[in-house]
């Protein structure tokens, strides 16, 4: 079986991993999300169907396989895994992490739970735990007792504890499965209850809590399954202890075959993080956006009014110097394997007005534990000031351009954003002398991206200042309410991308070759930014077919990568990619028919 991104997350905000078709855990790091893969199968190279001695996986496999059938349980992240032997016995796999409320806070432990349960017929199973440490260097050391086997790892040392007979697990033997086993996967403590009852009663208490949690959002008439499951996933892509949001769960998946485009998404981007809050806000998900300015706020601090990275660390950490992972050939052998980010150094000035459009809306709405005060706005002022100073200065942009600067558009726009989102903020709490300043200041700022991104001689803004450049980001002017979508300036520029970028039913972020030459695959973020505005420009039926042909290139597990080839055949990039799902909510709830429709 080729490697594919058919995979299925699960996860609970503190524990996350991927599990391919065949019920196999492919990819989960250990202790936070980016940690050593103890489970690396995804970027070693090598097809577990075809060479037995593959590493990094934990496999249930029944003699004879002949079919394996998955789903999520409804509403939640816990995956059934039905395996059907040539026979036709089957057998059920039950795979989830823990998560629920208990003692006034939330359970959430770097855990992984496997209830297996026979369900017809009888039938011959074999368990591989084959966790792998130092960047898939070489199998995890083992030791083992009479329910439990350690496994020594680089950053942490993982304990499974199971009612399953050891020595089987240990020797990877066939064996009877008579009644259902269980095996609880976590930090190297012992289990002080019954593993099956409490395997039983984690399942409950972790379906329980999800589907409440879904209860709350407030989702489209239409297109509800693909709304939760895009929901459910950003929240999994949530690092809960600190409130940071990583752009997707895993590292070097390329953007197409053999392109060297590989990169490591596992930290969370302030930009990303604005969009992922601001399409769960649309639905009504105020636990992100609350928990995700807490770690605002401190990025806030730590800058003391000065220089604001792109990314950081889900722990606040700043440098995420980037290296090869030489042990790991890639997905299907396409290496290299990136751990870090060189983008934590670029100038990146479009955060500065993401940071403000994230938090501004605390100012406002009374559903926030902590609504925000005076000292809040006067702690966002500096990166007010900051978006002001750099309006007009050259950045690596939000494509992150490892060879060229520029002034682009975009950022400009975004600065301009955090300016005019200021003076709301200002004019809310009473501070009238400052609403002024910033109002004027945004005026100013509107005034200089009107005359310099605005190309003349081709009746359209540029992407950026003074040049003549296409680039996908300019259909977000309408997003962020600089210009609306029937502005004959924004409607030609709509025409002008549209023309330009858009092959097929997909859509590039740009045309020019950048470091790594011309792109060769969509950037499925950007197919959602032209539907919006397609829409918003009385393309309604056009809007809606491209749409549904985005939703039937997700995978078995509602979800999408970062990118697709040009046919729509195979996806490509980082997985799940919070940008691509975040476009999945937002056109749903544009496009769908109204509840009063129905009611």
């Amino acid at each position: 079986m080729t490697q594919t991104l058919d995979l299925f997350p699960i996860g609970n905000c503190a524990a996350s991993a991927l599990i391919d078709r065949a019920g196999r855990f492919v990819w989960a790091c250990a202790p936070r999300v980016d940690g050593d893969p103890v489970f690396s199968a995804l970027l070693g190279g090598r097809d577990p169907d075809e060479d037995e001695t593959a590493q990094g996986l934990w496999t249930v496999e029944l003699e004879n396989q002949a079919g394996v059938r998955q789903t999520y349980l409804r509403n939640t992240p816990v995956l059934c895994t039905e395996i059907t032997d040539s026979s036709g016995a089957v057998v059920q796999v039950i795979d989830f992490c823990p998560r629920y409320r208990q003692f006034g806070r939330v359970y959430r432990p770097l855990a992984f739970i496997r209830i297996v349960r026979p369900v017809s017929g009888v039938a011959n199973i074999r368990i591989r735990l084959r966790p792998t440490v130092n960047w898939g260097e070489k199998p995890a050391t083992r030791t083992s007792g009479s329910n439990h086997i350690r496994y020594v790892g680089s950053e942490m040392t993982l304990r499974m504890t199971t009612d399953a007979p050891v020595g089987h697990i240990e020797n990877e033997r066939l064996f009877r499965l008579e009644e259902p086993l269980a095996m609880f996967l976590g930090p190297d403590e012992g289990f002080d209850s019954d593993i099956a009852t409490t395997a039983e009663r984690m399942l409950k208490e972790t379906t329980d809590y999800w589907r409440g949690w879904v209860r709350t959002l407030s989702v489209p008439l239409e297109w509800q399954e693909a709304v939760i499951r895009a929901a459910i996933t950003l929240k999994l892509c949530a690092h809960e202890e600190t409130g940071a949001i990583v752009a997707a769960l895993t590292t070097s998946i390329p953007e197409h075959a053999a392109s060297g485009r590989n990169w490591d998404y596992r930290y969370c981007w302030l930009r990303d993080a604005y969009y992922v809050v601001q399409a769960l806000n649309r639905l009504g998900a105020a636990d992100m956006l609350e928990n995700y300015l807490g770690y605002l706020r401190n990025i806030v601090d730590r800058s003391k009014g000065g220089h604001v990275q792109p990314l950081y660390g889900v722990g606040l950490e700043p440098s995420l110097t980037e290296r090869f992972a030489e042990h790991l050939p890639g997905y299907r052998g396409m290496g290299p394997v990136r751990v870090g980010n060189q983008a934590h150094e670029h100038l990146q000035h479009d955060v500065y007005g993401q940071i403000v459009l994230s938090t501004v809306q605390a100012f406002f709405d009374e559903r926030l534990f902590r609504p925000a005060n005076a000292d809040d706005f006067r702690s966002l002022e500096p990166v007010g000031d900051r978006a002001f100073e750099l309006h007009d200065k050259p950045d690596a942009s939000l494509w992150e351009f490892r060879g060229r600067e520029a002034v682009h558009t975009y950022s400009a726009v975004m600065c301009w954003a955090a300016c005019d989102r200021l003076g709301n903020a200002a004019a809310k709490l009473g501070l009238t002398d400052r609403a002024e300043v910033w109002n004027g200041r945004a005026a100013k700022v509107r005034e200089t991206i009107e005359r310099e991104a605005w190309n003349e001689t081709l009746g359209r803004f540029a992407a950026t200042f003074g040049g003549d450049e296409l680039d996908a980001s300019l259909l977000q002017l309408v997003d962020v309410r600089f210009v609306s979508p029937d502005d004959p300036r924004m409607a030609a520029t709509i025409a002008a991308v549209e023309q330009g970028l858009r092959r097929g039913s997909y859509m590039l972020r740009y045309a020019q070759p950048d470091d790594f030459g011309e792109p060769k695959t969509a950037f499925n973020i950007c197919t959602f930014w032209l539907i919006e505005v397609l829409h918003l420009s009385g393309r309604a039926d056009e809007a809606r077919a491209m749409f549904t042909e985005m939703l039937e290139r997700r995978t078995a597990a509602g979800l999408l990568s970062e990118d697709i080839a040009f046919d729509g055949g195979e996806l490509w990039g980082n997985y799940p990619q919070t940008y691509s799902l975040v476009g999945l909510i937002n056109c749903a709830t544009m496009l769908s028919k109204p509840w009063a429709s129905v009611r």
